[in-house]
Formats: structure tokens, C-alpha cells, sequence
């Protein structure tokens, strides 16, 4: 019997995520995002998971990219109807994902593995890991996002001559160039990832939607339709047992105890 190409597990009000394809470097094609999918519908749906961590089984890799025998069966209508069409369909729901999501990533993130990387919230890489996008190298260019994420993400100068040269970069260069939040020793790195969720678990995750929608549909309206979509968004939150659950722990000196409403 396969293996799943996606292990799901949930501890606490963390759901792990993990691409378990080992022997393929967790190379993504068709049948792997589909399952991706359904394993995020899962996460979604299930109201006691309030954090996504999002893993790659095995020592050496975390998404090593796209299985280039899968791309180079293919031209170009089927590829858009297929390939491209489920991928980008992906990494837009994790991007728009109500519940905050992690990337704890374990080694080399290559093409679609920048690519997933650039659609999660925040970013932990793991002091042997490798970023980068090097699609030109075998006559493409990024197209599950990466082209329009990365320019968003980091200098444009920066985000081209990655894009060009298809060179790697180092977890610590990817820090320094804001792709990143923090490097951590290998080890450490599935049990910071879990700490840090269950820090962001603890709070309201009525809350945790609502900013999440006000930071990403806010960084593409220009500042004068952003001020009042964040203002009237606060006004929903002041409406939640949760807002006002937050202000009576901090009065009462106790800690909070959101439930989502």
C-alpha cells in the first residue's frame, strides 16, 4: 500500500501538515497537491484547530520543487488546465487561510517549495535550508505564484537577480532579505515551530481571521480604502465576547479565555 503523500496530525489546536514524499525530495505534482488540498480542508473545517504547521518528511528537503519528468510530459493548454491550475488554487487558500499558518522548513525549499513558502504566514527555516527559484535553469520561469509573490515580498533588484539566476540563497540570506523570520538549529526547528503555534493558538481566533483578512486584502487597496477597511473590521471585533473577554482578563489581572465568538 503507498504511502499518503500528505500526513496530517493534530496536537493541541495545531494541525501538522507534512509532505511525505521522501524519495522524490517531496517534489510536488498532481496527486500530492490534491491531497494537500483536501488536508487543508480538513484543517479549515475543523474548529479545534486553530494553527497550521506545514513540514517536509526526511533529512534533506522541504519541497524540492516540482517533479520535472510530471512537467516535461506535458505542453502548455494541459499544463494550465492542470498542473498550474491546481497549484495556484492551492497556494491562494493557504494565502487567504482564516487561521494563521507556519512554515517550518527542514531543507531545501526550490521552486515550488519558495513558491508554497511565499503563501504562509511565517517562516522558520531550519539553519541547513536553501531557498530559491530555479526555474530559468531548465528554460521556465516560476508560475505557481512566485513571479508575482516574490516582487511583493522583497526589492525588486533583489527579486529579479534571484529570479534570473535561479541561484540559491541560505536560510540566513533569506532572513536578512525579509523571506524569512528567524533561522533555527535544525533540531530545534519542528519544536519552535509547535511553541510558537501554540502561542498564536492561544489567542481569539475570531480575532486571528479578522487581521489576517485586514492584512492581506489591505496590502492591496491604496492607503486611503485600507484606513477604513481596518476601521471598520475593529468595529466587527468590538462586537465579539472575545474582544471583550481580552479586556476583562487584563482588568481582572487573569488570563484571557477567547472561544471564537
Amino acid at each position: 500500500m503507498n504511502e499518503p503523500a500528505i500526513l496530517s496530525e493534530r496536537q493541541g489546536a495545531v494541525a501538522i501538515l507534512t509532505i511525505n514524499r521522501p524519495k522524490t525530495l517531496n517534489a510536488l505534482d498532481i496527486p500530492t497537491i490534491l491531497e494537500m488540498e483536501q488536508a487543508l480542508s480538513a484543517a479549515e473545517a475543523d474548529a479545534a484547530v486553530r494553527v497550521l504547521v506545514v513540514t517536509g518528511a526526511g533529512e534533506r528537503s522541504f519541497i524540492a520543487g516540482g517533479d520535472i519528468a510530471d512537467l516535461n510530459s506535458r505542453r502548455g493548454l494541459a499544463h494550465y488546465r492542470e498542473f498550474a491550475e491546481v497549484i495556484h488554487r492551492l497556494l491562494r487558500r493557504f494565502e487567504q487561510c482564516d487561521k494563521p499558518t507556519i512554515a517550518a522548513v527542514n531543507g531545501w525549499a526550490l521552486g515550488g517549495g519558495t513558491e508554497l513558502l511565499l503563501s504562509l504566514d511565517i517562516r522558520l527555516l531550519a539553519d541547513s535550508a536553501k531557498l530559491g527559484l530555479p526555474e530559468i535553469t531548465l528554460g521556465l520561469f516560476p508560475g505557481a505564484g512566485g513571479t508575482q509573490r516574490l516582487i511583493r515580498q522583497i526589492p525588486l533588484c533583489r527579486a529579479k537577480e534571484l529570479m534570473f539566476t535561479g541561484d540559491q540563497i541560505t536560510a540566513q540570506e533569506a532572513v536578512s532579505l525579509g523571506l524569512a523570520n528567524r533561522v533555527v538549529p535544525k533540531a530545534e526547528l519542528m519544536p519552535e515551530a509547535l511553541a510558537l503555534a501554540a502561542r498564536i493558538a492561544e489567542k481569539s481566533p475570531l480575532v486571528l481571521k479578522l487581521l489576517k483578512r485586514s492584512l492581506l486584502h489591505g496590502a492591496d487597496m491604496p492607503l486611503a480604502a485600507a484606513l477604513p477597511f481596518e476601521q471598520a473590521l475593529i468595529g466587527l471585533v468590538l462586537d465579539s465576547n472575545d474582544a471583550h473577554e481580552g479586556c476583562s482578563a487584563f482588568l481582572e489581572k487573569r488570563p484571557a479565555r477567547f472561544k471564537g465568538d
